[in-house]
C-alpha cells in the first residue's frame, strides 16, 4: 500500500540568467517502483558553488563535471541546481511513508527519487541541521585527503560552512591545535562554540603541520601558504570557477618543500576509495551532524518562495552568512 500515488504539482527553483532565478511549476507523476516521493521540509544553499552558478561563472570545461545529482537543464542557463534537501517521504512503500530523510536534490517542494538515493535521519540529527550533510561530506573528504592527526598544529583558512566543518572535525583529534582563520572577527564566537581557536590571517600561528584553504580568495590562499611549516601540506578546497587565481609559489615555497594539493567531493579521497562508496560517505557525514553545536552555522531560514528575490544578497560574499537555511511551506 502506498500514499500519494497521484500526480502532484511541485515548484522548483531555476537559475535562468546571470543574476536571475525563478520558481517554475512542475507536474510529478506517481512514484515508480523503487521510488519515493519527498515533501521538502528544509534545504540549504551551497553559497560558494551556487554563487558561481547564479553568476554564470561555471567554466565550459566543467559543464558536465559540475552537474549535480538530479539536476535539470544545462549550464550556463537555465538550470535547476542545488544539492541539500531534507524532507519527509510522502509517497511510496507504506513502511517508509513519514520517515525524514536527506537527499542530494535541487531546491524543490516535492520530488520523486530512487529509494536508495535518500538517507534516513538519526534521532540525534534535527531536520534543520541535517541540511548541512553535503557540506559535512565535503569536509570529511578533505580531512581524509589531508590526513591530519593527533597533536598536529592545523589551520583552516576561510570560516564558511565547509571550512568551519573541517575545523570542527579536526578539533576532535587529541592534542591537536586547531585554528579557524578568517578576516571576519565575528567568526570568533562560532569558533569558540565549536571548541577551536580563532585568528585573523595576520595573527594566526604559523609553522602548521596541515593547512586547509576554503576562503575562495587568492588572498586566503596566500595566507594558507604562509602559515604552512616546513614540508607541510596545504589543501585547497576553494573552487574559483572561471576566475584565474595567482598563488604565491615564489619566495620560500620551494625551499620549504610545501605540498599544495586539491580536494573535491566528486571523488572519494584516494586513501578511502578502495573501501568506501559515495553512499557510505554521505551516511557517515549525516551521522557526524549529531552535535547540537553545529546549529550555530545556520542562518535564520528564508522561505523557499522568497529565494528568487533574496538570492543575490544571500550569495554575496559580504552577507556574513555561513550556511543559509531554506524553509518550505
Amino acid at each position: 500500500m502506498t500514499k500519494d500515488g497521484a500526480t502532484k504539482a511541485a515548484q522548483a527553483l531555476w537559475y535562468t540568467a546571470r543574476g536571475k532565478a525563478e520558481i517554475r511549476q512542475e507536474t510529478l507523476q506517481p512514484p515508480r517502483p523503487h521510488e519515493v516521493r519527498i515533501r521538502a521540509l528544509f534545504g540549504a544553499l551551497s553559497r560558494g558553488t551556487e554563487a558561481l552558478v547564479l553568476g554564470g561563472r561555471v567554466p565550459r570545461s566543467e559543464f558536465e563535471r559540475m552537474r549535480a545529482p538530479f539536476m535539470a537543464g544545462d549550464f550556463p542557463f537555465p538550470v535547476k541546481y542545488g544539492y541539500a534537501t531534507v524532507g519527509e517521504i510522502d509517497g511510496g512503500p507504506a513502511e517508509l511513508v513519514g520517515r525524514k530523510v536527506f537527499a542530494l536534490h535541487p531546491h524543490q517542494t516535492y520530488f520523486n527519487i530512487p529509494q536508495d538515493a535518500v538517507v534516513p535521519l538519526l534521532d540525534s540529527v534535527t531536520p534543520q541541521r541535517a541540511v548541512l550533510a553535503a557540506n559535512m561530506e565535503t569536509a570529511l573528504n578533505a580531512v581524509w585527503d589531508a590526513a591530519p592527526g593527533p597533536a598536529d598544529r592545523i589551520a583552516v583558512v576561510g570560516a564558511g560552512a565547509v571550512g568551519t566543518m573541517v575545523a570542527f572535525l579536526c578539533g576532535h583529534f587529541p592534542g591537536a591545535d586547531v585554528t579557524l582563520v578568517d578576516t571576519n572577527n565575528a567568526r570568533t564566537q562560532l569558533a569558540q562554540r565549536l571548541g577551536v581557536g580563532f585568528a585573523t590571517p595576520e595573527s594566526a600561528k604559523g609553522d602548521c603541520d596541515v593547512v586547509f584553504h576554503a576562503s575562495g580568495t587568492a588572498a586566503g590562499l596566500d595566507a594558507a601558504i604562509a602559515l604552512a611549516g616546513e614540508e607541510a601540506t596545504v589543501l585547497e578546497l576553494s573552487w574559483y570557477g572561471e576566475q584565474p587565481v595567482a598563488a604565491s609559489l615564489g619566495g620560500s615555497f620551494h625551499s620549504r618543500r610545501l605540498r599544495l594539493i586539491s580536494s573535491q567531493v566528486g571523488k572519494i579521497a584516494a586513501s578511502h576509495r578502495p573501501r568506501w562508496t559515495h553512499g557510505q560517505r554521505l551516511r557517515a557525514a549525516l551521522n557526524l551532524l549529531g552535535d547540537a553545536r553545529l546549529d550555530a552555522l545556520l542562518a535564520p531560514a528564508v522561505r523557499f518562495r522568497d529565494l528568487p528575490s533574496r538570492l543575490p544578497a544571500l550569495l554575496d560574499p559580504k552577507s556574513n552568512v555561513v550556511a543559509q537555511l531554506i524553509s518550505y511551506d
